[in-house]
């Protein structure tokens, strides 16, 4: 059976409506690179469970999507799920109370371990660049949560 997404069965975000997912910071990163070759995965959607620990990477390439190569980027750190759900392409990412960027995708790379969140920033600063601490609060909501 055809995945749905890679199908082209919807036209727009399937989801009508959600919980935001929140988390904490477990790591800081302070690292950038010029030609990562991330693949965006296809799908628009992953579920986060609580307890798992996913990366936050930031890039500022204009066409990152799923589906698309991403190569300039910025490493934000590593949180822990507190509260899981649904986080999509097009949700709206705050770390403690600054909006850092929109979810453009998820990466696999080094799944099983955890998915690489790839969030759409104006312009890449790493973890350390931004000033986040341990324990700083992650939120992903939706544009019309």
């Amino acid at each position: 059976m055809a995945d749905p997404y890679q199908a082209g069965f919807f036209k727009d975000n399937p989801f009508a409506c959600k919980r935001p997912v929140r988390g904490k910071l477990v790591a800081v990163l302070q690292e950038s690179l010029e030609n990562r070759g991330l693949r965006l995965m296809m799908p628009i959607s992953r579920a986060f469970c609580r307890g798992d620990i996913h990366e936050l990477i930031v890039t500022g390439e204009e066409g990152a999507k799923p589906g698309r190569r991403v190569d300039k980027i910025a490493y934000l750190g590593f949180f822990e799920v507190e509260l899981g759900g649904i986080v999509v392409s097009g949700d709206h990412v705050l770390i403690g109370e600054r909006q850092i960027g929109i979810v453009a995708g998820f990466d696999g790379t080094h799944l099983p371990n955890h998915i690489n969140v790839v969030l759409k920033v104006s312009q890449c600063f790493t973890g350390t660049e931004l000033g986040l601490g341990l324990g700083d609060e992650v939120l992903f909501q939706g544009p019309k949560d």
